[in-house]
């Protein structure tokens, strides 16, 4: 169903530029007061970053953790500046839930009191903590699959072209939701949806700029690879991807652009428009119907990969 000219006009009312940090999170913080809330299985543990701990939150799909259950490790959305894993203990649970994984959610720290390079490390130490078994779950590697939404799907990819770089440890899936992987919102934009829908539906190509300045440190910084993945230029030997975008959202352009150029450099890569959506879509309710369409395509993905595994695995002898 197309947005209505009444939404129309109540999305132009709330889509207005520049960020006030703590305002900007105060209002984020009150999706952690759910009077709603229903029961989930949680543990708090911590990874280190140098001295640093990173608080990290699991989310069990059932109520005891069993054994050899695959794992979805999140980083969340709001800019790098805003946000937090309690902001996103229901998307979480629901996630879980849905597509039976531990769901692995990561608190790095946020611009602009830590900028690029900070939270980054912080997600891609979780990261190795997580496919190097020094983490308390002790999961499979090839059962891991990063994910993340927004500025969360840019760290999620920028920890998997770290991960090949460095030789440390290789994904083999991510899922990047709405994913924010370039470094220009201006006028100058090389994509449409940017022009497009970067005034009028919530977030606006000025939001995205004051996030991308509050998150790099330095000028150079929005030249790295790691801040915006699309500055890559070798995009061998990434996980298999899925990529959901929204259709009226500024980012849609590049998240499919990336998703075109990890295809062209020979992975497997899947890109799903979410018809009339915006962004920040995945954060409704699971009767939203853009929200079932999202976890079914992720069940899919997830799935046909589990197949793919088991079908390796199987003794040629068996058959006979």
């Amino acid at each position: 169903m197309a947005i209505n000219k009444s939404m129309r006009r109540v999305l132009k009312a709330l889509s207005f530029d520049g960020i006030e940090v703590e305002a900007s999170r105060h209002l984020a913080n009150l999706k952690a007061i759910d009077p709603m809330k229903i029961f989930y299985k949680t543990i708090d543990y911590k990874i280190y970053n140098g001295d640093h701990q990173i608080p990290v939150r699991i989310f069990l799909p059932g109520e005891k953790m069993e054994d050899d259950l695959p794992a979805l490790l999140f980083f969340h959305g709001g800019g790098w500046v805003t946000e937090s894993i309690d902001n996103y203990e229901r998307i979480c649970a629901r996630l879980a839930s849905a597509t039976n994984h531990i769901v692995v959610s990561v608190e790095y720290r946020l611009a602009p009191e830590y900028p690029f390079p900070t939270g980054f490390y912080d997600c891609y130490m979780a990261a190795k903590a997580m496919f190097t078994n020094r983490f308390i779950l002790n999961t499979d590697p090839d059962k891991i699959t990063l994910i993340g939404d927004s500025a969360g799907g840019n760290l999620a990819a920028a920890v998997s072209l770290m991960a090949r770089d460095q030789g440390e440890f290789l994904p083999k899936r991510q899922i990047l939701i709405y994913p924010a992987v370039n470094n220009d919102y201006s006028e100058n934009s090389p994509y449409l949806s940017v022009r497009r829908y970067g005034t009028e539906y919530l977030l606006t190509a000025g939001k995205m700029r004051d996030y991308i300045n509050f998150y790099a440190s330095a000028e150079e910084d929005k030249r790295s690879k790691y801040l915006a993945p699309l500055m890559e230029t070798d995009y061998s030997n990434q996980p298999d991807t899925l990529i959901l975008t929204a259709e009226c959202d500024p980012l849609r352009d590049e998240g499919e652009e990336y998703g075109r150029r990890l295809k062209e450099a020979g992975n497997q890569v899947e890109i799903h428009r979410i018809q009339d959506a915006l962004h920040g879509f995945f954060a409704l309710g699971v009767k939203y119907y853009h929200v079932q369409e999202s976890f079914a395509i992720i069940n899919r993905f997830l799935d046909s990969y589990g197949q793919k595994e088991s079908e390796k695995n199987v003794n040629p002898a068996d058959g006979e």
